[in-house]
């Protein structure tokens, strides 16, 4: 079936199954691979992209669920005020050590931005809740959000 998808502002036409998650179109169909396959059950968080500015999990979000709606990768977080902060202040704090995560964990962190754009502690705890790091950079992640917000 064909799918037009808006994603990062450029329409794509897609010819996959209304079922197949938005995950595999990103990565296997449009060769978006910062988007990350971590769990396949939205436990994770490393497949975060936004829909219409909301994080969503695509590894099951179905392409027939988007229709007409807005999707956002990490590939152009930093196109957005909140992404370029974060992604200044990932750098300059080091958060990252494996990477895995850390795309999920941006996309994460500014629709937090968008939505509170001076988070505390808790706000943070809250909205970062289903994004794991088995490296465990969790106050490095915090502190990067804090300075973003700054």
């Amino acid at each position: 079936m064909a799918f037009t998808l808006k994603i990062n502002g450029t329409p794509h036409e897609v010819d996959v199954d209304g079922d197949t998650p938005l995950l595999w179109v990103l990565r296997d169909v449009l060769g978006m691979t910062g988007t990350k396959f971590g769990c396949g059950q939205a436990l994770c968080g490393a497949c975060t992209v936004h829909v219409d500015g909301a994080a969503t999990r695509s590894c099951i979000t179905t392409v027939d669920s988007i229709g007409d709606s807005a999707v956002t990768t990490i590939e152009a977080i930093g196109q957005t005020p909140q992404g370029a902060a974060l992604q200044k202040a990932w750098l300059e704090l080091e958060v990252v050590q494996c990477g895995y995560c850390q795309s999920g964990q941006i996309m994460s962190a500014a629709a937090l931005l968008k939505d509170t754009p001076k988070p505390s502690d808790d706000d943070i705890d809250a909205a970062m809740s289903g994004n794991v790091c088995r490296c465990g950079t969790y106050q490095r992640i915090r502190a990067a959000i804090h300075k973003a917000a700054a």
